[in-house]
């Protein structure tokens, strides 16, 4: 009785909704519900059928009002909020929230047939008719198309210029990567980018005046049967002769400190440098070798697209820049070379700022940090960005039980970043990157609400460099980090007699770490138009290495070696992680990721330094367990903690997989379902933690959960709200009453 009263009533709902949006239209007018377009073409394949339609549609205007499931919910507000006052909330509801009604008057059916009949035509239907008319009741009424699209043109022959002059040879030469292919279908649009591709081609061989719109594509039927044409591609009979052209770059101008109060070229002022010349009359700014990486053009060489657009790319990475200006002259009228000026106007050199930041970390904790930022972009003149950072943070979880114990933080951090390699070998690129060597210390006091406080030092040298728009390498040739307890509370020292995890004792211990560190990474996910796309980040740490070797250091006989007073740590740590989205529609994904990663101490530790163990739980991990609060193995991290306090659960090795679909609900609002599997391993076994080190039997080991969500998506801040329940546990606990953890989290989890 109360289901069908519920389903009545939201029926009632509904149509007294649509109701309310019609009965205020003007007088003989009906609302716009859509339009429905219908093929009569029997033997037109359905997926042609489909894809043609949906083509078809996003063409059409207007657009019918926006609804929610059956609900014009702007159209409605619209119509509740109308006012004749131009301020108040009324009024600003209306125009915010509103949308006037679309009117069936406003469909020009003539015109919107004769867009539609000029697709089909520009995607090889030559023959197509449309007509359309409108289909209504008494408040609505919709349009409908009918098509007749007849036969698809395909292509027979694509005919490539003949002649021997240096453009139609040039021409001829791009016919292997050409778009157009024999037995496709003509489209309009394969044409203009088969264009834009033939006159990339050619910028790279030096036709710098050579624009697109100077080829010209005619087709033409063959009247052979199957409905096939020729495709012709020629150069205009009225192209110039400086399109026809093969250009040379002469001499190249750099304007370090160039300003529009001052645009006078200066030759005679131009200081020769290498194959450049820099003009820069005032006081010097930044030293000449800057440039050196890049100005990837020489004199002497044809002129190349691809050089000139890396060239500018490379000048705003340099930093101290805030606008590049590129112009390239004619030396002569009758001469085909380029005299070649980059006009490069500075930043303000040191600068002071402030950053209010809500984030989550990879800890998978959520909060805020404060910083304070003071930075040179040009710090010796040689384009070296110097930054200090003063900062405070700090980060909890909300969840259903136990919010955990916040973690604060305070600190500095320097880094000085050189945009070029400092090494005394000799490192070159020609791409649209400059790559980067950095330097950094820092100093931070860390501080577990509760718990305790630690000090922690770090410094490391490194480079950072793109192989490409995919590719990114980062290489620390060193990386230290010193961390000693400050204090430690009783809580903390009750709690590390209790449990038998190790690891626990292991976070205040005094830690050295100091080694090498490699990270590459793979990612296409900016390219938006993809079905597919990937994310992949594999990182290699090492510490302590070859000192441990050389010195034979080795913790379980007894010989534990130390540095400047303090056993260093000693360890193999490889991690892994791959993502994968594919798109249902324009705004519904479904996101998968995979993570596999393992760290091995040996030598002179027994257990990988806190800093580099793996944790599992969390808004960006298992959602439906709290943050840290799963494993090693079947560890129940519960059964030594009467009173509810769980210390991070760490291990060595780590699995994790995750599966999210992400469909669009509306507005800015998107939904959640997710599942999540993983857990932590030890690498070693150790008498205290039965069941913590990884085996055979590690599938079965899995912690798994389920949940649902929503995330509010507004571009620059994503805010997501997450509902997950725990399937099953890798242990048998009475005493995990956990039902639901709920996650509030900045940003997508993965």
């Amino acid at each position: 009785m109360i289901k069908n009263l519920a389903y009545f009533t939201l029926t009632s709902v509904i149509l007294l909704s649509a109701c309310s949006t019609t009965k205020d239209l003007p007088a003989g007018q009906k609302l716009y519900t859509g339009a429905e377009i219908n093929f009569t073409d029997k033997d037109l394949p359905k997926k042609e059928k489909s894809f043609l339609k949906s083509d078809l549609q996003g063409l059409l205007r207007p657009k019918p009002n926006g609804k929610i499931g059956p609900f014009r919910f702007k159209l409605w507000v619209y119509q509740k909020t109308r006012t004749t006052k131009t301020k108040g909330l009324k009024h600003w509801l209306n125009t915010k929230f509103g949308e006037p009604p679309v009117l069936v008057s406003a469909v020009d059916l003539v015109q919107n047939s004769s867009i539609l009949q000029n697709r089909l035509q520009n995607r090889s239907y030559f023959q197509a008719q449309v007509a359309g008319d409108t289909v209504g009741k008494e408040k609505v009424a919709k349009a409908v198309y009918t098509v007749s699209a007849g036969p698809s043109y395909k292509y027979r022959n694509i005919i490539w210029p003949s002649g021997t002059n240096p453009l139609d040879s040039a021409i001829a030469a791009t016919a292997g990567e050409t778009i157009l292919k024999k037995g496709d279908q003509y489209n309009l649009d394969a044409i203009k980018a088969e264009r834009l591709r033939i006159d990339a081609r050619l910028k790279e061989k030096g036709f710098y005046y050579f624009a697109p719109e100077n080829l010209i594509f005619s087709a033409f039927d063959t009247t052979v049967a199957g409905h096939q044409i020729d495709a012709r591609i020629k150069i205009k009979d009225d192209v110039s002769d400086r399109a026809r052209q093969v250009y040379k770059i002469n001499k190249i101008y750099v304007y370090p400190n160039y300003s529009l109060r001052d645009t006078a070229l200066k030759l005679d002022s131009a200081l020769s440098y290498r194959w450049y010349n820099i003009i820069e009359t005032r006081r010097r700014t930044v030293r000449p070798f800057v440039f050196k990486n890049t100005v990837l053009l020489h004199p002497g060489e044809v002129y190349n697209r691809t050089d000139h657009n890396n060239s500018l790319n490379r000048f705003v990475e340099l930093g101290p820049f805030k606008f590049v200006k590129n112009r390239f002259e004619d030396v002569t009228t009758d001469s085909a070379k380029l005299n070649v000026f980059y006009f490069l106007t500075q930043y303000p050199r040191k600068t002071l700022s402030f950053d209010a930041l809500v984030r989550t970390t990879s800890a998978n904790y959520n909060g805020t940090q404060l910083n304070i930022n003071w930075r040179h972009r040009n710090a010796f003149k040689g384009a070296e960005a110097l930054t200090v950072t003063l900062f405070g943070s700090t980060d909890g979880q909300i969840a259903a039980n136990n919010g955990g114990y916040a973690l604060s933080q305070v600190g500095i951090q320097t880094t000085l970043s050189w945009p070029r390699f400092i090494s005394p070998f000799n490192f070159s690129a020609d791409n649209a990157y400059i790559p980067r060597t950095n330097f950094s210390l820092g100093y931070s006091i860390i501080n577990r609400s509760q718990l305790y406080n630690l000090s922690s030092f770090n410094g490391s040298f490194g480079y950072q460099w793109k192989q490409s728009v995919h590719k990114q390498h980062e290489l620390n040739l060193l990386m230290v980090t010193y961390v000693k307890p400050a204090s430690v509370t009783e809580l903390y020292r009750d709690s590390i007699r209790r449990t038998p995890n190790p690891a626990l004792k292991h976070v205040i211990d005094p830690q050295f770490t100091f080694g090498p560190t490699y990270s590459y990474t793979y990612t296409n996910t900016t390219e938006t138009y993809r079905t597919n796309t990937v994310y992949y980040n594999g990182r290699v740490s090492l510490s302590g290495n070859v000192l441990g070797i050389v010195s034979g250091a080795d913790t379980l006989a007894g010989n534990a070696k130390k540095l400047f007073g303090t056993n260093y740590n000693q360890y193999v740590k490889l991690e892994n992680e791959f993502r994968f989205f594919h798109k249902l529609g324009p705004k519904s994904t479904v996101a998968a990721r995979v993570i596999a990663s393992a760290g091995l101490p040996y030598g002179n530790s027994t257990i990988l330094p806190y800093s580099q163990q793996f944790f599992i739980g969390g808004a960006n991990s298992l959602r439906g367990f709290r943050a840290r609060s799963i494993g090693p193995g079947t560890v129940d991290p519960l059964s030594a903690n009467p009173n509810g306090f769980i210390g991070d659960q760490s291990g060595d090795i780590k699995l994790e997989a995750n599966v999210e679909y992400r469909p669009h609900l509306f507005s800015i609002v998107y939904g959640a379902l997710f599942f999540d599997a993983g857990n932590i391993w030890n690498a070693k076994s150790y008498a205290t933690l039965p069941g913590g080190t990884f085996n055979k039997k590690f599938l079965t080991q899995l912690a798994t959960d389920a949940g649902f969500g929503l995330r509010f998506d507004a571009s620059i801040l994503v805010l997501r709200t997450d509902f997950g329940f725990p399937l099953t546990r890798p242990y048998k606990s009475d005493t995990a009453n956990d039902k639901m953890v709920f996650n509030l989290a900045i940003g997508y989890p993965f």
